[in-house]
């Protein structure tokens, strides 16, 4: 029986994941987590064949998280499931160690192919992934701007690109006003920009919103 930790912010859909995967004979959802904070406790606590997880959780991030957990786990599969597209997150993650990434509007038999894949020791990547894994190799290697940014700081930037004020960024990442300032600040120093509306501009032109 393959022992899941389902991790989401949302419990509607840790539900929905939970139907879906426990209609397979051989999966078991052992445990559900809210933040990053709740899956380092879990994981502490018990014996784990995979970590389903979102990116966007109060507090630190799922890619944050992730790293903690490739450290400490090198040989747990996290399999990322996330409701942005691959092209923001999925390279990224997979640089953090993840073992696969999965959006949320993937259909159900592909997300319990995910799971299995991961579990056999695979990586898990959707052929529109592949795609652009192969494009990544054949670039130069003059990278992008947000390449230098950190986790937290691109989420902040595709936060601030999608039109989301500095108030509800801070309530949604459960940071203050002045520490998503300052980010947005160091965000634009480091890509050599000037407001928020450059910033914008180039995360369209990049897909990243």
């Amino acid at each position: 029986m393959l022992r899941i930790l389902i991790a989401d912010d949302h419990a509607v859909v840790r539900q929905g994941l939970k139907q879906i995967l426990e209609e397979q004979t051989d999966m078991r959802i052992n445990g559900e987590a809210a933040n990053g904070g709740e899956v380092l406790d879990l994981l502490a606590k018990g014996s784990w064949d995979v970590v389903l997880m979102d990116i966007s959780m109060p507090g630190r991030n799922g890619l944050e998280i992730l790293k903690d957990i490739h450290i400490a786990m090198p040989r747990l599969p996290v399999l990322i499931l996330s409701m942005h597209p691959e092209s923001q997150y999925a390279l990224r993650a997979l640089r953090n160690g993840a073992a696969g990434y999965l959006t949320k509007e993937s259909a159900p038999q592909e997300l319990v192919s995910a799971v299995r894949h991961v579990v056999s020791g695979r990586k898990y990547v959707s052929t529109s992934l592949a795609e652009q894994l192969a494009s990544e190799l054949e670039k130069p290697s003059d990278k992008p701007l947000h390449e230098d940014l950190s986790d937290r700081e691109l989420q902040i930037l595709c936060m601030i690109a999608s039109g989301k004020t500095p108030t509800t960024i801070a309530e949604e990442l459960s940071l203050s006003v002045k520490t998503i300032s300052t980010y947005r600040t160091r965000i634009l120093r480091k890509m050599k920009m000037n407001n928020s509306a450059e910033l914008t501009h180039y995360a369209i032109d990049k897909k990243l919103v």
